[in-house]
């Protein structure tokens, strides 16, 4: 048994943030973390040549203002995603390449829209109170329809209605008749709207890391140094008049207070006594996560910026629905990132390990041409089968859930405290809503200490 101030469960950011955030505030301070590594569900890995390649979240945009806090504290850079030269869209077989934000080279009826689509959800938006989502004018409204409902009501084109449903439900890693389409708004008000979630250049993709997001957690986690505890998978969490027993695998940690900063149906997962209050046991139970798969692929140079082409390409329904340019700073080796969420996520990964590669190198080959179809290297990274993940990168909200339970996200339950970027109503769904949600329940945390 160790003692502490707090304990905290989990060491991707929000853990990692958390956890950092009452160690400087001169409170003693237990990580727990499942895996044996820390960063959640971003991961960096580095490979011999001295390149590295995120397999989980990797990009920054320019008004996510706590991780850019945090990588100052720490001294960590970040360079321009590449956007120089044309993106590609593929419907029906039949390659647009554009530059800007809509394929005006398609139909002048699916461009417009896909332009009309934009602007709809831009201006639901703005409706959104992002602290209490469930209190907006058409709440009810919103959150007994789903994504797919709306789509279907107001985007006629086959073409545009595929490729926002492509480009908006891969956000959720879920079918879009699967999430909620006030979850929707809220999120993509919380970063300002679908300009800034889907967009590239000073948007939620305008910049990366040098070193990938490792750079970040590694002198995170070694500025907690033997506070951080991994391999400890968290089992049970009791509370008393006094504090909490937090049980792992082999370890247990008496605290005052306890941040669980893991998703929520990882979180479900932990038994908890006294029980939880009914709104938030039921809320762990319906937020779940969807399916998504990484795909790194490494060729000897970037082939497809000396075509003209920036690397971002959509292609709803094929093996790989969208791929951006992954180099690192330096710009070699060519690093090309699919990312496969959703339904089809979930049908590449019933494939066998070489079907699924060559699947992927056909796709690509017949988009960019017979160079994508003999890599170097090649990395996939499925997190529906990550057991402490539980999937994609947000758990989402389905129909009927916020308006009921959605006021249950970030209350304490005595002294447990959440964290976790679902809990963030800015940036939620990124890794600076999981940074600014591991900086919230810390204060929390210190703030009951000075009050006790």
């Amino acid at each position: 048994m160790t003692d502490a101030d707090v304990c905290v469960v989990g060491a991707g950011f929000a853990g990692l943030t958390a956890a950092l955030r009452v160690k400087q505030a001169g409170r003693s301070v237990a990580l727990l973390e499942a895996r044996d590594r820390v960063g959640g569900r971003t991961f960096t890995e580095m490979r011999d040549d001295g390149s590295w390649i995120d397999r989980g979240g990797a990009w920054v945009g320019p008004t996510q203002d706590r991780i850019h806090a945090l990588m100052a504290e720490f001294g960590v850079k970040t360079f321009k995603q590449y956007h120089d030269g044309e993106a590609m869209m593929v419907v029906d077989g039949k390659q647009y390449r554009y530059s800007g934000t809509v394929p005006w080279t398609m139909s002048p009826w699916a461009s417009l829209n896909l332009g009309a689509g934009f602007y709809g959800l831009s201006q639901l938006c703005k409706s959104i109170p992002l602290e209490a989502p469930w209190e907006a004018k058409k709440a009810a409204k919103w959150d007994r329809m789903t994504l797919a409902e709306w789509l279907d009501r107001n985007v006629k084109s086959k073409a545009a209605h595929d490729l926002l449903d492509t480009a908006v439900s891969g956000c959720y890693t879920s079918a879009a008749s699967e999430v909620s389409m006030l979850f929707v708004l809220y999120q993509m008000a919380s970063g300002g709207g679908p300009g800034f979630v889907l967009g590239g250049k000073d948007a939620s993709q305008d910049s990366r890391v040098i070193g990938g997001m490792g750079a970040i957690y590694r002198p995170v986690a070694a500025e907690l140094g033997d506070a951080l505890r991994l391999s400890q998978p968290v089992r049970s969490i009791t509370q008393d008049a006094e504090g909490v027993t937090v049980r792992s695998e082999n370890d247990s940690v008496r605290a005052r207070r306890v941040i669980v900063a893991v998703p929520l149906a990882i979180a479900s997962q932990i038994t908890y006594e006294p029980m939880l209050p009914a709104d938030r046991s039921f809320l762990h139970q319906r937020m779940p996560s969807g399916a998504i798969v990484k795909i790194s692929i490494v060729y000897d140079e970037p082939f497809w910026r000396a075509d003209g082409l920036c690397g971002q390409s959509a292609a709803p329904g094929t093996a790989a629905p969208v791929t951006i340019d992954a180099c690192t700073d330096t710009g070699t080796p060519g690093i090309l990132c699919v990312v496969s969420e959703g339904p089809i996520a979930r049908q590449h990964s019933r494939l066998g390990e070489t079907e699924r590669r060559q699947t992927v190198l056909d796709t690509l080959a017949q988009r960019f041409g017979a160079k994508a179809g003999k890599p170097v290297d090649y990395h996939e990274q499925d997190w529906s089968a990550e057991r402490y993940s539980g999937g994609g990168m947000l758990s989402h909200a389905p129909p009927g859930v916020l308006t009921e339970f959605g006021h249950a996200l970030r209350e304490p339950c005595g002294r447990i405290h959440w964290a976790g970027t679902e809990t963030s109503p800015k940036m939620c769904g990124w890794i600076d809503g999981a940074i600014r949600s591991g900086e919230r329940a810390a204060n929390e945390v210190l703030s009951s200490a000075e009050q006790a």
